[in-house]
């Protein structure tokens, strides 16, 4: 039976690895910050209502597209889905990118395909992307349906 000492020492531990984690991916946070600020402003906001046209299917291919190019991180993400999201982005586009970000991995295909076999990087990829987009377009249609949007 752990005692009452136990449980602190786990728990400044616990904190002490969290805050080493967090201070390890500041300078990513940041940069990413700094690199959605650089576009905001280089970036005029008719290009995204120009790309983003609220066709749900379309709109969920290309977030899905450009999701699956620009491989990333979680945590960036939600920073990019958010700063598309204010400048009129839809949520299924948004969506899809952020699960096509995180799930699909054309940059780092070569390298997947050579640990783990062409043929099952392949078809991860691709079974990857058609999710993304087919749960892009069921989120939204969910949210429509409960009225969240």
């Amino acid at each position: 039976m752990e005692g009452p000492n136990g449980k602190v020492k786990n728990l400044k531990r616990a904190i002490f690895r969290a805050g080493s984690s967090l201070w390890k991916m500041l300078p990513i946070i940041l940069g990413t910050i700094l690199l959605v600020s650089l576009v905001n402003v280089l970036v005029p906001r008719n290009f995204y209502l120009s790309l983003f046209r609220g066709n749900l299917f379309l709109d969920s291919l290309i977030g899905g597209l450009v999701g699956s190019i620009l491989v990333g991180n979680p945590v960036m993400s939600y920073i990019l889905g958010g700063e598309f999201l204010e400048r009129g982005v839809s949520l299924v586009a948004v969506t899809s990118f952020i699960l096509a970000w995180v799930t699909v991995g054309v940059v780092q295909l070569p390298a997947e395909a050579t640990i783990l076999g062409k043929k099952f990087a392949i078809i991860r990829n691709v079974i990857s992307f058609i999710l993304a987009i087919g749960g892009a377009i069921l989120t939204v249609l969910v949210l429509n349906l409960v009225g969240g949007m």
